[in-house]
């Protein structure tokens, strides 16, 4: 007995294609005090940060990366590079994109620190790198494949301590994310960040201070390698209170009780007659 299948039956169901877009912030400013006082520490983070974006690429070859390098004064892509991709062969039975991954990271990082020649640093430019992901974000959602749905986030892995000065930067780029429905993680190795703290709150993001750095890659792979939508279901580092005091305009410190321009929201702690940002 024969039976056929009738082909106006038979249905194709094509499920809505998924993949996840992670732009990594390594800071690497050697006026870190965690590297003053330790240099070889950058190796060990750029060691763990490489080998947390190949488990992120492990986890659906549809995974997009980008690694930026935030320095005292600039802030570059060093994954993936300027220019034309490295020609990388299969090493020791490696995946060639974790080479690839690799070699171009080191290789371009290292451009990145021999070209400062100035021995007076700056605090890190954190602020204008979370914005060039941003657009960088932005401009792979718009040449995406039609139909494909990208779940984009940041991670900042950084050893600096707060600047109140780019306080205005920080909550252009805070809320900026939040309306691109792009999620911030922030990965202190040194001292606490209450800013990007707020930036985590905002965007619903994670905010971790981890105890010591040489157990950086375990608490990447355990902390921040989840999907956002799967972190509900795991068991996580409870958050702690978000410090959501602000910076004063004039000093650049931040305040508990301060004095508000009722035109442009401009905040002071000391009292003016005049504002000195709107007049």
């Amino acid at each position: 007995m024969n039976f056929e299948l009738s082909s106006d039956r038979v249905t194709e169901t094509s499920p809505l294609d998924e993949t996840s877009l992670l732009v990594i912030i390594l800071d690497t400013n050697p006026g870190q005090r965690i590297l003053r006082e330790n240099p070889h520490i950058l190796t060990q983070c750029t060691d763990s940060v490489i080998a947390f974006a190949n488990a992120h690429l492990m986890q659906k070859a549809q995974n997009k990366l980008a690694i930026m390098a935030c320095h005292s004064k600039i802030s570059e892509f060093v994954y993936p590079g300027p220019g034309k991709p490295l020609d990388i062969r299969q090493v020791d039975g490696q995946y060639e994109v974790f080479t690839l991954v690799e070699k171009t990271v080191k290789q371009n990082l290292m451009k990145v620190l021999t070209s400062e020649t100035s021995t007076v640093y700056t605090e890190s430019l954190l602020a204008g790198a979370i914005a060039m992901a941003l657009c960088y974000i932005a401009r792979i959602l718009r040449t995406k494949t039609p139909g494909l749905k990208i779940n984009s986030r940041i991670l900042t892995v950084t050893g600096s301590s707060d600047s109140a000065s780019q306080y205005m930067n920080y909550m252009n780029v805070f809320f900026t994310a939040q309306k691109q429905s792009v999620v911030i993680d922030v990965c202190a190795l040194d001292q606490h960040l209450s800013l990007l703290q707020q930036g985590c709150d905002i965007t619903s993001g994670l905010y971790l201070r981890i105890p010591q750095i040489q157990g950086l890659l375990q608490y990447l792979l355990w902390v921040f390698l989840p999907e956002p939508p799967v972190r509900q279901k795991l068991v996580l580092p409870p958050p702690v209170k978000v410090d959501y005091r602000a910076a004063c305009f004039c000093h650049r410190e931040l305040i508990d009780v301060g004095y508000v321009c009722s035109v442009c929201l401009s905040i002071f702690c000391k009292f003016s007659p005049i504002c000195t940002t709107c007049q």
